[in-house]
């Protein structure tokens, strides 16, 4: 199972900063050899990795809650991968592992970088490695902590979720039925609207490609009375339009807003122009970033597998087989095109 050091790594550096949608051209794809661990290192052999819109604002320069990754560094991407060469006690040859591994087919990870790649073992009795990256993962911690720290959703309240069939919003929609919430969803075309309905539970989902208008009257249609919590992947149009359907003491959760990820030349996402109602409503809205939640983890993940287990709640993923076409992967996030938690494998165990 060892990795020899002749052994040829294939990667993706980030080439240049993407005005706009990033494209192949923003990525160099490099081989080196792997080599071998220092004393306290590890070496990951990638398995699978997790494709998410958070990794379009990496690319940006400029301040927030994670430095950018540099230009020529490979790029960042959180993945499951089995260890194949080990000199920590912490990790035995032949564990699985989540961690912040980049877009490549083996990761070094020396003693002083473990703790800042997140490296921990996994168990996969608790669920596939796709699960680990979906409900298990960052997305499904996203949701937890957002609706119920956050968002402190209880039961009787309705709960708005955009994006609700990708890899937060499906958790975020099936956890808040489980704790007695009305869980209506926004999503992209008809058969999404379906699968989040009959396959994951919600009381509603609202094509917002429906046509104009369509989040609007979907809302009042299925949030009769106000929304008391928003939980929003996306921003942009339609955070607007919920505001204007806010619930008095509403609480918006802002987890993304991927409608502005891709905004040329980096420019700043619209912000909404309903903010009074905050005032009006006396609601809030807070942003929130996952890894504030690291050491609660453990407690999220044991509830959740749990919940996989008994089969109240269900995970999506969305596979794209091969490294070499992580590129146009990562911009099917954008266009809507993944149903599901998009994920790339990378090599099979």
């Amino acid at each position: 199972m060892t990795a020899s050091a002749a052994t040829i790594n294939r990667q993706f550096r980030l080439a240049s900063r993407p005005q706009g949608a990033a494209t192949r051209e923003n990525f160099s794809f490099t081989e080196a050899p792997v080599g071998e661990p220092a004393e306290g290192g590890v070496l990951v052999k990638t398995l699978m990795l997790s494709l998410d819109p958070a990794m379009r604002g990496w690319m940006n320069e400029g301040r927030s809650y994670i430095p950018p990754v540099g230009i020529g560094e490979v790029m960042r991407a959180g993945g499951i991968g089995r260890v194949v060469a080990s000199r920590n006690p912490a990790f035995a040859e032949g564990d699985v592992v989540y961690g912040v591994l980049g877009v490549q087919e083996h990761a070094l990870v020396p003693a002083d970088q473990i703790k800042a790649a997140g490296l921990a073992k996994i168990d996969l009795r608790l669920g596939t490695p796709g699960q680990w990256l979906n409900v298990l993962g960052m997305p499904g911690m996203t949701g937890y902590f957002g609706l119920l720290d956050v968002g402190l959703a209880k039961a009787g309240d309705t709960v708005v979720v955009s994006g609700a069939a990708g890899a937060v919003g499906q958790t975020v929609g099936q956890l808040a039925k489980i704790k007695g919430c009305r869980a209506v969803g926004i999503a992209g075309g008809a058969a999404k609207c379906e699968w989040v309905v009959k396959e994951l539970g919600f009381d509603a989902c609202i094509d917002y490609k429906a046509g104009p208008g369509a989040v609007r009257e979907g809302l009042k249609e299925h949030a009769p009375k106000g929304v008391d919590v928003y939980f929003d992947n996306v921003g942009g149009e339609i955070l607007d339009t919920v505001m204007a359907r806010l619930a008095r003491k509403a609480r918006i959760v802002i987890c993304g807003a991927i409608s502005q990820y891709n905004n040329a030349n980096s420019a700043p996402a619209a912000g909404p122009k309903n903010y009074l109602s905050l005032l009006v409503n006396r609601a809030r809205m807070e942003g929130m970033v996952v890894f504030d939640y690291a050491d609660r983890y453990p407690q999220a993940i044991a509830e959740l597998a749990g919940y996989l287990k008994d089969g109240r709640m269900k995970s999506r993923e969305d596979v794209v087989q091969g490294l070499e076409n992580f590129p146009e992967a990562l911009g099917r996030l954008f266009t809507g095109q993944n149903f599901g938690k998009l994920v790339l494998e990378v090599a099979r165990d």
